[in-house]
């Protein structure tokens, strides 16, 4: 009787674990839809990257810039460097932005302003239950990219903009290289 009972027991407390389920947490470490890295060059001097000053990146029908520092006033929009990585929209096929070059400038003659449009695919990848899918972007065949000088009177301050990689799959790479 002491044999079923032992049985019994360490039966029911066995049965009492099998209900547990793994915890599904996504790793903060697991990739998810990746920015577009751009990099900035010297135009005369192609292989060398160069600085931009006080560059400011405003979405279609935002106010407001995309955040790239951790300012508290209208500076954490502005970011000065070789290199920036922006979100594309995941739920169309073109993000359009207007980089401002020397945003904010007193002198209002200094400050250029180029829109630029990315065209492109979107897939889904699944990653994992815990974390679902990510987007991954391919560039469209033709009209990768449409480059608008603000106004339209102006030169682009962009003078050549050229794509590295037409997959979007990860920001460990450059995407696209700008010459200015």
């Amino acid at each position: 009787m002491k044999k079923i009972v032992a049985f019994l027991l360490i039966t029911a407390f066995s049965f009492s674990f099998s209900s547990c389920e793994k915890d599904d947490i996504c790793d903060a470490n697991t990739p998810t839809t990746p920015r577009l890295v751009i990099e900035f060059y010297d135009f005369n001097n192609p292989t060398v990257l160069k600085n931009v000053t006080d560059l400011k990146v405003i979405g279609e029908g935002m106010t407001e810039g995309i955040i790239f520092n951790t300012a508290t006033d209208d500076e954490k929009y502005l970011t000065s460097g070789t290199s920036i990585s922006i979100p594309l929209k995941t739920d169309a096929d073109a993000t359009t932005y207007s980089f401002i070059l020397n945003s904010g400038n007193a002198n209002p003659a200094l400050i250029d302003t180029d829109k630029i449009t990315f065209n492109y695919t979107r897939k889904d990848v699944f990653i994992s239950r815990a974390c679902g899918f990510k987007i991954v972007f391919d560039f469209a065949e033709t009209n990768k990219i449409v480059q608008t000088p603000v106004p339209a009177t102006k030169p682009k301050w962009m003078q050549n903009i050229q794509v590295q990689k037409n997959n979007i799959d990860n920001e460990n790479e450059t995407h696209i290289k700008v010459f200015f």
